[in-house]
């Protein structure tokens, strides 16, 4: 009798365990207890009348080798990186992570003007904080509009520019409506965890899954979950404004520094696809296009497609993306 109640205990505690799904931790607007696999430190300055903290993390180069920074994206922060920092290191260049003000660790004030130029300003002034007078500036999705403005802005801290799947390869007002901040914060306050996997997992991956992706959403999901959803929302939303209303692609003859453009050409990303304007047929998002066009109108830049990948080639396959992003880092 006795052992056929410890079996029935191990039964009842094995199935309650694995029936269970695991709920990812709650995480407040500056992910204080949300580690990163490199040491953050912070940046103290002041904005728009405010007090900000500007989180980052600095590997310093080896020899003579120069620094890239890594510019995230809209839905991800520094913690992203890893993988390219871990592969620029072992090749002896610098890498500064940064968190732009409104994303990730740093601040995310909601009574603030957000802008590509007054983030680039931002990490010009912490590049200048570390003694880094130049870097080649690789950005990502909305970070690749970022880096953008930041190389047309400070063309001489910038050796070279690398825009990875960036977004901002089209003008989106000329083709979709202007929505307000409001509408974009109603969206962010209806986000739930399933509808976050739900939309990666088709746009950025193509339907597959794995454990690597799902850890990248937890961010996010603990956000939606924490006890500043609002604030984070409201940041959230504000930032959207950035994308539709300051456009780079008008300024991409303006560059002087060596381009490359690192394009997924499975990528489908289009912001305001939803809500086009009427009589607008055009189809947002066609990287197997958009890379190319871009490439054209930028003097002597360099463009490496990479079929069947998408949104984030260095993470969906980074040995793929290595190879092109090495002869990216190599090339005059």
């Amino acid at each position: 009798m006795k052992q056929v109640l410890i079996l029935l205990y191990i039964i009842f505690f094995t199935s309650s365990v694995f029936a269970t799904p695991q709920k990812t931790p709650a995480y407040d607007a500056v992910l204080s207890n949300y580690s990163y696999d490199f040491d953050v430190e912070y940046f103290n300055f002041s904005s728009q009348g405010q007090q900000l903290k500007m989180a980052y993390s600095y590997l310093p180069a080896k020899g003579d080798k120069p620094v890239v920074t890594l510019l995230h994206g809209k839905n991800f922060n520094g913690h992203y990186w890893t993988t390219t920092a871990n592969y620029l290191q072992e090749q002896g260049y610098g890498v500064l992570i940064p968190d732009q003000i409104g994303f990730g660790k740093s601040s995310k004030p909601t009574n603030y003007q957000y802008s590509f130029a007054s983030l680039a300003s931002h990490t010009h002034a912490l590049m200048a904080s570390l003694k880094i007078e130049k870097s080649i500036v690789l950005g990502h999705s909305m970070g690749g509009m970022l880096a953008s403005r930041f190389a047309l802005m400070y063309p001489s801290a910038t050796t070279k520019l690398i825009l990875l799947n960036p977004i901002g390869l089209e003008n989106y007002l000329d083709y979709v409506d202007y929505k307000d901040t409001d509408f974009f914060y109603k969206s962010e306050l209806a986000k739930t965890p399933a509808g976050v996997k739900k939309y990666q997992q088709k746009n950025y991956y193509d339907g597959n899954w794995n454990s690597q992706f799902e850890a990248l959403t937890h961010f996010i999901t603990g956000q939606i979950q924490g006890p500043d959803k609002e604030q984070v929302a409201w940041v959230n939303a504000k930032t959207y404004d950035m994308i539709f209303t300051q456009p780079v692609i008008t300024e991409f003859s303006n560059f002087t520094m060596p381009v490359k453009l690192i394009i997924g050409t499975r990528d489908r990303t289009g912001p305001g696809r939803n809500w086009k304007k009427q009589g607008v047929d055009y189809e947002l998002g066609r990287y197997d296009k958009l890379g190319k066009s871009a490439a054209a109108l930028i003097p002597n830049a360099q463009l490496f497609e990479l079929e069947d990948l998408g949104h984030l080639p260095h993470i969906e396959d980074f040995e793929r993306f290595k190879a092109v992003f090495s002869k990216a880092l190599e090339t005059k």
